[in-house]
C-alpha cells in the first residue's frame, strides 16, 4: 500500500468514527452526564470505549485509522455503541476490510458492459423507465423510456452517462432535481458508501476528486462522511418535456453482476406523474432511433 492511499484509508475511517461520536450525546447513549463543560459536543473516545466493551487504548487507536485485524464482534459492539444504522455499519465493516487487504484490484470495475441477458430483460421493461448503472452511477444501460426520462443526462456530451457528474457540474442539473438538498444528500451518500467498499477504484476516485475540486457543495456533504442504502424511495424530477413528475422508485441490485443495479420507476395510476409517464412515452416514440437505443459505454 503506498503512503498516499495508506492516509486517505486511515483519514477516512478516522472522520468517518469521529464523525459519529459527535453526534450522539451521553443521554442518548444511556450514560449519565457530568458537568456542562465538555470540549466535545458528543461522546468522548473513553465514552465508546465503555460502550463497546474495549479499552480505551484500542479504541483510540481504532479511531486513528487502524482497523486492520479488528474482529467483525469489536465492529459490531462499535456499531452498536456508535447506534449506527445499516447503511453506517456496513461501511465500516467495509473500511475494516479495505484496511486489511491493502490496494487490490476493484472487485466490479466502475465501468462495464451489461450482459446480454440483462439487455433483453431491461427492454422488455417497456411501460416503466429502468437503467442499469454501477457503484459510481454510471448509466450503463437504460431502455426507451429510461433514456427518454433522463434526456438531459443523454443529451450532455460527457460520457459515460454519470447522474452525480449532471447533478453537480451541469448547469441544467439543480433544474432537473427540484429536490436538490435530499438529492444532494443521497448522491454523495451513495459515493461515500462505494468508496467504503472498493477505495481503491481508480475511476471512482477520479470521479470524487473532480467533484471535490469541482463542486463546494459537493466537497462540502462529502466531509460529512454520511452513507445510504438506497433501496426504495420515491424522486421527483423537472423534465424539460412533461414537466414535474413524481416517481416511486425500486432499486435492486443484481447477484450476478456484482456492483451492478437495476433502478425502475413507476407512477401511482390516475395521478399527473401518470399521465406525464404516458405523454414521455409518446414524446420518445418521435425521437431519432439514435434516442431510444440502449446505451454503453
Amino acid at each position: 500500500m503506498d503512503s498516499r492511499t495508506s492516509g486517505a484509508g486511515r483519514s477516512d475511517v478516522k472522520e468517518f468514527l469521529a464523525t459519529r461520536r459527535a453526534r450522539i450525546t451521553p443521554q442518548q447513549a444511556g450514560l449519565p452526564a457530568y458537568g456542562g463543560n465538555r470540549r466535545v459536543p458528543g461522546l468522548r473516545r473513553e465514552e465508546v470505549a465503555l460502550l463497546a466493551g474495549v479499552s480505551v487504548d484500542y479504541y483510540v487507536r481504532l479511531e486513528r485509522g487502524n482497523l486492520a485485524g479488528v474482529s467483525d464482534s469489536v465492529l459490531d459492539a462499535i456499531a452498536r455503541a456508535l447506534q449506527l444504522d445499516e447503511a453506517e455499519r456496513s461501511h465500516l465493516h467495509d473500511l475494516a476490510r479495505a484496511a486489511g487487504t491493502g490496494p487490490r484490484r476493484g472487485t466490479h470495475p466502475a465501468r462495464r458492459q451489461v450482459r446480454p441477458t440483462m439487455l433483453r430483460v431491461l427492454h422488455s421493461m417497456t411501460g416503466t423507465p429502468a437503467f442499469i448503472r454501477n457503484g459510481r452511477l454510471d448509466i450503463l444501460a437504460a431502455n426507451t423510456l429510461g433514456r427518454a426520462l433522463y434526456a438531459p443526462l443523454f443529451d450532455a456530451p460527457e460520457r459515460p452517462v454519470n447522474t452525480a457528474r449532471f447533478q453537480f457540474l451541469h448547469p441544467d442539473g439543480p433544474d432537473f432535481f427540484p429536490d436538490w438538498d435530499t438529492s444532494v444528500h443521497t448522491t454523495v451518500a451513495l459515493l461515500r458508501t462505494e468508496a467504503g467498499r472498493d477505495p481503491y477504484d481508480r475511476h471512482l476516485t477520479d470521479l470524487i476528486g473532480e467533484l471535490v475540486t469541482r463542486s463546494e457543495e459537493f466537497r462540502t456533504a462529502w466531509a460529512k462522511h454520511n452513507v445510504r442504502l438506497h433501496h426504495t424511495g420515491t424522486k421527483r424530477f423537472h423534465h424539460p418535456v412533461v414537466g414535474d413528475l413524481t416517481l416511486d422508485f425500486e432499486a435492486m441490485e443484481l447477484p450476478a453482476d456484482p456492483g451492478l443495479t437495476l433502478t425502475s420507476y413507476s407512477a401511482d395510476p390516475g395521478t399527473p406523474s401518470a399521465d406525464g409517464l404516458t405523454l414521455l412515452a409518446a414524446w420518445a416514440a418521435t425521437e431519432p432511433a439514435a434516442r431510444t437505443e440502449q446505451t454503453a459505454p
